[in-house]
């Protein structure tokens, strides 16, 4: 489970994913049409929904001539059922935690 949790809140480091997975509560969506509002390439996206579909935050699937993104909220349990178990994180201050993980992330990846 640690590995999975590792994978996930890496995922989630990013505000690039995080923007991402927002657009996909929505509905489903086409890779260009993710890729739309961000400006950076259609490769650099790729990336981005690579780490995600890895992350089982998303899954992708072609249809037709077109790749579609989902959002696979159920991934996300883990995550919340760690975070629950501290209780002082109730509420979660996300802004605390996003910059807890900006200096935790970088270094586990070296």
């Amino acid at each position: 489970m640690s590995n999975d949790l590792d994978t996930v809140f890496a995922a989630l480091a990013d505000p690039t994913r995080r923007a991402i997975l927002a657009m996909l509560l929505e509905d489903d969506m086409a890779v260009t049409d993710v890729a739309e509002p961000f400006e950076m390439s259609l490769a650099a996206i790729s990336k981005h929904l690579v780490i995600l579909t890895r992350a089982g935050l998303i899954s992708q699937e072609k249809r037709g001539r077109v790749k579609w993104c989902k959002l696979e909220p159920d991934a996300l349990r883990s995550a919340s059922v760690w975070m629950q178990g501290f209780g002082q994180f109730e509420p979660v201050n996300l802004d605390a935690f996003e910059r807890f993980l900006e200096v935790e992330l970088p270094a586990a990846e070296e």
